[in-house]
């Protein structure tokens, strides 16, 4: 009898202990986090990793250069529309069945993708897999948010953005890869696969949010808004270098457009009762300058990706492989220190370790600012650590503080917001990018030509070496001049060229210790996101 009166609690104590963990919030968030952050690698590799693939697709579907940029400017516009709305989305259909339904709409748009034989298919396959890929990125820091104790926001934050931080890396390494072993459709072939498993995962562990609001009517004229403000203006992003700004007609037209609509965007949404962006959370002074941070944090980081396989590959001759392994080491340094970043949430003040990320990434690129044309793989491995680390200082501390003291039930608006701008401010970074390498090597080369005189003694002397040279190896005299007058003519503009992106990378690095600034509205808060809002 004694012995049945011990036994009997346990089978209700497992029970018991069952429900609890059905009940548990936090059960499985390794597992979300892995899901997520899958989804997320998805679709920031696909912003990049057709770059390479570009001269394939021209000569497979016989298109000029100006039309198969469609291909990344479609998917990069249907994903900046789609990104200020994921919130509205989610709570409109239900955040689990949002996030598979977009996971299945890009996988199934990355197989037509592939599968595309004119450019029209191809061009708007992209905008459908940009439609489904705009929700992954900040859904899933929304889910991450909720589905993490606030102690652990930390290590949620890291494990998300190791992804985000490594995806836009290896995005070009990737694709050239790809590209050269395979052919150009596997870029998105690959994606099916990896999409499946996500989707599978989605439906296994994600649930809808258990702070969602229910949305009561769409605020179509705000959508149509969004739409046209800032399609426009991406459109203008990807398109003013290759139409020459303002002096194009059509750029102009995206311009005006593009201001119309947000103006007209930002007054709706602040006088309607149901707005599908909800701006009222720019009253929060921590998250507007976050949001403001992470423009600059997305200039500079897509900026640089986009500059230094230029530099590598131009100047120095790098291939595509080559380059992905220049560029790896400081993917990784961003990854691991992110990981670190775990361990330090709550411990250290958040701001401290942004100041920290700040000062060594301009130290990195003032190292950049250095680089010449004989700088070789060696030269290129600390400054490139440097930057992973500063970076990865950053980004964590800062997605928690800017998210900080919104109410959980506002995190979907605040993350899509927030991605909204960091991706904005990677498009200008890219945009303004082109247009000063241009600009500065016209600069430069008209400065170094007037110290490269055929009348000066220096220059003559070089001149005559060279010629000689030539003569000596059996080529005419005249001819041979001419040839010794354009190698040096190449040798100034390689110089220009250098001097141009030597100026861009200390212009990143001030750029970013200019925002150091926006510190000092922010306080120290809690981890993240649940707090109330700030007055």
């Amino acid at each position: 009898m004694s012995t049945s009166t011990r036994t009997l609690p346990f089978p209700a104590a497992r029970v018991a202990a069952r429900a609890a963990a059905a009940d548990d919030p936090y059960r499985n968030r390794y597992l979300i986090a892995l899901t997520v952050t899958l989804a997320s690698v998805l679709e920031l590799l696909d912003t990049s990793i057709v770059n390479v693939a570009v001269p394939h697709m021209m000569g497979t579907l016989g298109a000029t250069l100006d039309q198969i940029a469609w291909v990344s400017t479609g998917y990069v516009v249907a994903n900046v529309i789609v990104l200020p709305i994921t919130g509205w989305l989610s709570a409109r259909f239900g955040r689990r069945r949002y996030f598979a339904a977009s996971i299945a709409l890009f996988t199934v748009a990355s197989f037509f993708c592939g599968n595309a034989h004119t450019l029209q298919a191809l061009v708007f396959w992209r905008i459908v897999q940009g439609v489904g890929g705009g929700a992954l990125l900040s859904t899933s820091q929304s889910i991450l948010y909720e589905v993490f104790p606030r102690e652990e926001f930390g290590t949620a934050m890291a494990i998300f953005g190791m992804g985000v931080m490594v995806g836009p890396t290896l995005g070009p390494t990737l694709g050239g890869y790809i590209t050269d072993a395979l052919s150009w459709p596997w870029i998105f072939y690959i994606n099916v696969p990896l999409g499946m498993i996500a989707l599978a995962m989605t439906l296994g562990f994600i649930r809808d949010s258990r702070f969602a609001q229910k949305v009561e009517r769409v605020d179509w004229l705000g959508l149509g808004l969004l739409i046209a403000g800032i399609g426009c203006l991406q459109t203008m992003l990807e398109r003013g270098e290759r139409l020459d700004w303002f002096d194009s007609k059509e750029v102009l037209l995206y311009a005006v457009v593009s201001a119309v609509s947000l103006v007209w965007f930002v007054w709706h949404e602040l006088t309607t009762e149901h707005p599908i962006v909800d701006l009222r959370i720019l009253k929060n002074r921590q998250f507007t300058a976050g949001i403001t941070f992470a423009a600059m944090l997305g200039c500079c980081l897509y900026a640089t990706v986009f500059v230094l396989p230029v530099y590598l590959q131009t100047l120095l001759g790098f291939t595509a492989e080559q380059t992905g392994f220049v560029i790896l080491p400081g993917a990784l340094a961003s990854a691991f220190t992110m990981a670190a970043m775990a361990r330090t949430t709550g411990k250290i003040d958040g701001r401290i370790l942004v100041v920290c990320g700040v000062a060594i990434f301009g130290a990195s690129m003032w190292m950049h600012g250095h680089f010449t044309t004989e700088s070789g793989q060696g030269d290129f491995f600390w400054p490139l650590i440097l930057r992973g680390v500063g970076l990865g200082l950053i980004f964590v501390p800062m997605t928690n503080l800017a998210l900080a003291e919104l109410p959980m039930e506002k995190i979907p608006n605040g993350t899509g917001l927030y991605n909204l701008t960091r991706q904005l401010g990677g498009s200008i970074g890219i945009a303004v990018t082109a247009t000063l390498v241009s600009r500065f090597r016209g600069q430069n080369y008209a400065a170094l030509s007037e110290h490269v005189s055929r009348y000066g003694e220096a220059t003559r002397e070089r001149l005559a070496m060279i010629t000689q040279a030539m003569i000596a190896k059996g080529t005419p005299a005249p001819v041979a001049e001419t040839k010794a007058i354009a190698l040096i003519q190449g040798q100034v503009m390689r110089q220009a060229a250098m001097l141009s992106y030597e100026h861009l990378f200390l212009m990143f690095g001030i750029g970013m210790g200019l925002t150091l600034p926006l510190l000092l509205l922010m306080r120290r808060g809690r981890a993240s996101g649940g707090g109330g809002m700030a007055h």
